[in-house]
């Protein structure tokens, strides 16, 4: 799995590079978009750090996509069938929290995302990761928080919960165990 981590972070670093490119942007440019300083953004595209979640939300949302459109575009999967073992899966470095590809094609609506959350972590994504998507989620194992545009839900083991409109999302396993969740979204 590592391997395959490492890969995924080498492809997104590459990636990164060619949207910013493709715009002639400088890295001044970037930064002003994303709010992620330079110094940060010169060492992903580097690959000589690994991104966190946050951070990969501010640049894709600069580029004006999502976070799946970005994580789309440096996987390029094809074909119909997703095999296991070549699902991209990425780790988040601040919290830990592994994300893995279940599914997603260019010319398909729907991805599948599957997301083991560690114990006592959190993450807080912006409203601007959320445009142009409608997404459900459903918990596989543990217990999960969403605090949704300032509305909290408690979720457990088999609960599913249909995001509403654009809004700040914060995903919070408050638990002593870790949380497993699918989420489903279609791009629109």
């Amino acid at each position: 799995m590592d391997t395959i981590i490492d890969d995924l972070s080498a492809r997104l670093a590459h990636r990164l590079r060619l949207e910013r490119d493709s715009r002639g942007w400088s890295l001044a440019d970037l930064a002003e978009r994303s709010g992620v300083s330079k110094a940060t953004i010169s060492k992903i595209e580097r690959a000589e750090v690994s991104p966190t979640a946050v951070v990969l939300v501010r640049l894709a949302s600069a580029f004006d996509l999502t976070l799946a459109g970005l994580m789309l575009r440096a996987e390029s999967q094809q074909g119909r069938l997703s095999r296991y073992a070549e699902q991209p899966v990425w780790r988040d470095p601040e919290t830990g929290y592994l994300r893995r590809q279940v599914f997603v094609r260019p010319d398909h609506p729907i991805e599948i995302i599957r997301v083991e959350m560690p114990a006592k972590q959190r993450v807080t994504l912006p409203t601007s990761s959320y445009a142009h998507i409608r997404q459900a989620l459903w918990v596989l194992s543990g217990a999960l928080v969403i605090i949704e545009g300032g509305e909290r839900h408690e979720l457990g083991t088999g609960d599913c919960l249909g995001f509403g409109p654009p809004a700040e999302v914060t995903f919070a396993n408050e638990t002593n165990s870790p949380c497993t969740y699918v989420v489903a979204l279609a791009r629109s």
